[in-house]
């Protein structure tokens, strides 16, 4: 009889009584490690998209790259913290901080974003409604899964390392981002109005946008008011291609428009309309996400194209 009870002090018996917990805890980790590592490195790697995301989401412009980045360190660092035992916990209680800060945000914020994308994850689009919360509570459940049942962590100093490479990936990749966004060459030519139309000569503005998005008729409404010192305009119809000559209209922006918005992408990269690209003789001198009224008038006016 006394044979067939499982002692506490019995390490054989209580693994067995525990296993299962350890195959959860290292299953949740697993997920949670995916999502978290992968949606980190891509902020780290294309940090200016992922600034416009945030600056969408009404995260203040000025800060929304340097946001991109230490959000992309923090998810990265949790997902990578995460999948490693000895580290387990720290890992979950990082994604568990992140997930329960992005979720307070958008509480707070959930009248003005509802209905907005909120891509996060690559390769995963989502919009602001009860959806968004559903997902990220599964989310928290896995890192709660994950941590209450993987063994304490330990091994501050390399858990600390890690996130230390981490952040130097982080920087190294917006150094490089930062060069080649402004050292980007336009093709030499695109189709407006059905005619080729030169992209290297003089001050081009190229302007991406779904003529039935708000933010973008707002944006065209605002740029139609400015005083442009020789520059020449183009929309690039995003979606939505029939409605492109309604909107030069009725916004009074009047720019002639190209049907070729995704051959350019290829070149310029970036998240979401409304989004700007400005050339000088061919070359990228900015990349414009940020429409609102002061704010776009004064880079415009540093990068001289407004009188």
């Amino acid at each position: 009889m006394d044979e067939s009870i499982a002692h506490p002090d019995n390490p054989a018996a209580e693994w067995a009584a525990s296993g299962w917990k350890t195959t959860a805890s290292s299953v949740a980790a697993i997920l949670l490690a995916i999502l978290f590592v992968v949606a980190g490195v891509w902020k780290i790697t294309d940090p200016f998209a992922a600034g416009q995301r945030l600056a969408q989401a009404r995260v203040p412009a000025d800060l929304s790259v340097l946001a991109a980045c230490l959000l992309g360190v923090a998810e990265a660092s949790a997902g990578a913290l995460a999948v490693v035992p000895r580290f387990r916990r720290w890992g979950a209680a990082v994604a568990g901080l992140l997930l329960l800060a992005f979720m307070i945000y958008i509480a707070a914020f959930y009248s003005v974003l509802r209905g907005e994308d909120c891509n996060c994850f690559p390769w995963i689009t989502r919009a602001v409604g009860p959806g968004f919360f559903i997902g990220d509570g599964v989310m928290l459940a896995l890192a709660v899964v994950a941590g209450l049942w993987a063994r304490p962590s330990r091994g501050l100093r390399s858990a600390v390392l890690v996130v230390l490479a981490i952040s130097v990936f982080a920087a190294v990749s917006y150094g490089v981002s930062a060069r080649t966004q402004h050292q980007t060459v336009a093709p030499a030519s695109i189709t407006v109005d059905g005619r080729p139309y030169d992209l290297h000569s003089g001050r081009i503005l190229l302007y991406f946008y779904d003529p039935t998005c708000l933010h973008c008729n707002d944006a065209a409404q605002e740029m139609s008011k400015l005083n442009w010192n020789g520059v020449k305009i183009v929309g690039l119809p995003t979606e939505q291609p029939q409605f492109a000559q309604y909107f030069m209209d009725h916004t009074g922006l009047r720019a002639p428009n190209s049907p070729d918005a995704a051959h350019l992408r290829k070149t310029f990269s970036f998240a979401s309309t409304p989004y700007a690209v400005a050339l000088e003789n061919g070359r990228e001198k900015a990349g414009i996400s940020d429409f609102d009224p002061q704010r776009l008038e004064q880079q415009l006016r540093q990068l001289g194209f407004l009188r």
